[in-house]
Order: structure tokens, then sequence, then C-alpha cells
């Protein structure tokens, strides 16, 4: 059974910086491409990074050049280390298996219960 962990989320100032983590349990991720994604209030859960077994990086428009993603394949985490904060960054963050590389789109039906990154002065 999946599992999933994510942490590092709180409240940061606008230009200010986190790293999030996600734990990963379960073989499908160690042979997965792993992304990370968001859902704001009121809004649907959107793609925002993803990264390859043999980490290769692909990343929405929106954060390209201030987010990285990473992962550590022998301790199965990921990361997300996030620069230059916006306001419309503020969502909670979840990370899942990505099933299409192109657009990020995870076929996953089971998530985590994500970690809130709030960007307010």
């Amino acid at each position: 059974q999946v599992q999933l962990v994510e942490s590092g989320g709180g409240l940061v100032q606008p230009g200010g910086s986190l790293r999030l983590s996600c734990a990963a349990s379960g073989t499908i991720l160690r042979r997965n491409p792993m992304g990370w994604y968001r859902q704001a209030q009121g809004k649907q859960r959107e793609w925002v990074a993803s990264i390859g077994v043999g980490g290769s990086t692909n990343y929405a428009d929106s954060v390209k050049g201030r987010f990285t993603i990473s992962r550590d394949n022998i301790k199965n985490l990921y990361y997300l280390q996030m620069n230059n904060l916006k306001p419309d960054d503020t969502a909670v963050y979840y990370c899942n298996f990505v099933s299409n590389w192109s657009t990020g789109q995870s076929a996953a039906t089971t998530w985590g219960q994500g970690t809130q990154v709030t960007v307010s002065s």
C-alpha cells in the first residue's frame, strides 16, 4: 500500500523560501516519476513539478526558475525547494507519482494529507 507523508510547510513572507519533504513508501514510487501538486482554497489541484527516476525535471510555468524538485532514491524522500515565494503560491502541497510526464497528471487515487504553505506579509 502506498503511503505518502508531506511536511515542511508553514507561513512565510513574500520573497521567502521553504523546503517541502515527501516521505514515500511502496516500490512503485521508486520506479516512477514523482511530482508535487498543490491545491489552493476553492480551486482544483494543479501540478507543480516532476522528477524522473533518472533525475530529469519538469516544472509548471508558474514556478519555473523559483522551485527546484529533487529526490533521494536511497531514502525514498522527495523534496521541493521553493524560493521567491509569492502569495499565489499559497496552497496545500501534495506529492504523488506522475502518470503523464508531459502534463504532470497523476492517476493516483490515494493522496496524503498534504502540507499547508501560506505566503503572506
